[in-house]
């Protein structure tokens, strides 16, 4: 363990806290048993090096739910009372710094917050509100994306090997993206690609983060002019006053949000490989349920990030300083014993009180969205193969390395076709629907597909 710069800490702590990396290979393989070494040490609040800079990291259920929640307002998301960086002791390289530039509403509090998250909430109705036409077109464009991107793969014959990571989970949201933001597709996957890059903290993530934000501000620019059918006309409706600049920046959240779709549907997927009393259960059309098991067992976004705290605050067994960061982590609350000691993880129904969504103020607010196109993709995966298998051990898949996302790198399985394909069906049903979405429910200038499908058939070639 290695001393880090940590202000002075209540009387029961005489001797210096010291802390120890987080993002090591040991996290990166299984971040379990780091929380459960960090956890026997320190409690359910641990003081970790995140790449270089002092961070409290907050494990235990009650904490991250009570900081989520910030009952009193002791808790702030905005970068200027992260003491550290206001005092210019954080390298101006730091990888994570992009994601905390940002500045969209992710970071932002009080009548700011809410007068975006309204505008939020009127520009995801029309996709996520079922009773909404609009949204019952973007299902049956999933529906539609999903079976071409599972036909592509199957193309080499009725048995195969694929990585349902990189030819099915990831591209399928890519396309939604698209076609929510109205980007065509060359461009959605240039979009997709730097939010990848942002997410995993790379060397490139501020010149990503630099690309994103021009993107979205020439999409709003563009929007503004010819509104459409999509999501940023939608919020510019909602919220006439909205800058270019905040406009752009809002934007840049739908990306992620899918790609926090893309690492769910792959999450239910080894649920479902790994553990024949789910795939039984999932042959009984529970598939919701399948996803909430694996949004409690294995979040996505296993981590988030930073809040600050304005006051001393205590928090599990240490007072967090004033300008201090925290680093909530759902993946560990959801291993505390004190809340999964007290689930009956036999039981049909699994708990909605985990923290997979969040909760508070920030709370997602794109959660039916994503659990509906993680349902659709899951349900289409299983109609059109009667088999699938992994390829590795389920302890050996490989995972991103990521501060944030809990993401395989990819899914490899061997897989083999049902007899009859599975004709395009209802989202919901599975059943041939009424009406298929026109070519006129498609972004102004349909998307070129060739630039993604060329990649996607370069793969299977290459099995």
């Amino acid at each position: 363990m290695t001393k880090g710069p940590w202000p002075q800490q209540p009387p029961a702590r005489t001797a210096p806290v010291t802390t120890e990396p987080l993002l090591t290979r040991d996290y990166d393989a299984d971040p379990a048993l780091v929380h459960e070494k960090l956890r026997k040490i320190y409690g359910p609040v641990a003081p970790v090096d995140l790449l270089g800079v002092p961070v409290w990291f907050v494990m235990g259920y009650e904490e991250v739910l009570r900081v989520l929640q910030n009952p009193g307002g002791a808790w702030s998301k905005r970068l200027r009372n992260w003491k550290m960086n206001a005092e210019g002791r954080i390298p101006a390289d730091w990888p994570l710094m992009p994601i905390f530039q940002v500045n969209n509403s992710t970071f932002q509090e009080g009548a700011a917050l809410n007068q975006l998250r309204h505008a939020w909430t009127s520009a995801l109705a029309p996709f996520q509100d079922h009773g909404h036409p609009g949204a019952q077109r973007l299902e049956q464009a999933v529906v539609s994306h999903a079976d071409e991107l599972l036909g592509v793969l199957s193309e080499g014959g009725t048995t195969g090997w694929a990585d349902l990571a990189a030819q099915y989970a990831r591209p399928l949201p890519l396309m939604v993206a698209n076609r929510m933001l109205g980007l065509t597709a060359a461009r959605g996957e240039d979009v997709v690609m730097d939010i990848w890059r942002m997410l995993d903290a790379g060397p490139d993530a501020a010149a990503a983060f630099e690309r994103l934000y021009a993107a979205m501000t020439e999409l709003g620019a563009a929007k503004r002019e010819t509104p459409g059918d999509d999501l940023p006309s939608h919020m510019i409706a909602a919220k006439p006053d909205i800058t270019l600049d905040e406009l752009a920046r809002e934007l840049l959240m739908l990306p992620g949000l899918l790609d926090f779709t893309a690492s769910l549907v792959c999450n239910v997927v080894v649920e479902v490989v790994a553990n024949p009393d789910v795939r039984e259960s999932l042959s009984a059309g529970a598939i919701d349920e399948t996803v909430n098991r694996a949004a409690l067992l294995n979040p996505p976004m296993a981590n988030l990030t930073f809040r600050y705290a304005l006051t001393d605050v205590k928090l599990g067994n240490f007072t967090i300083p004033a300008g201090d960061p925290v680093m909530l982590s759902v993946a560990a609350a959801h291993a505390d014993p004190r809340f999964a000691g007290a689930i009956d993880w036999h039981a049909i129904r699994s708990t909605r009180a985990h923290l997979a969504w969040g909760a508070g103020p920030h709370s997602c607010l794109g959660q039916l969205l994503a659990t509906r196109i993680a349902t659709i993709a899951v349900q289409r995966l299983f109609k059109r193969f009667s088999k699938v298998k992994l390829a590795l051990p389920a302890d050996q898949l490989p995972w991103r390395p990521s501060p944030f996302m809990r993401a395989l790198r990819s899914l490899p399985v061997q897989y083999e076709l049902a007899r009859e394909p599975a004709p395009p069906g209802d989202p919901a049903t599975g059943e041939a629907p009424a009406a298929q979405a026109s070519p006129a429910d498609e972004p102004a200038g349909k998307p070129s597909r060739s630039p993604l499908w060329s990649f996607l058939r370069g793969l299977r070639r290459a099995r």
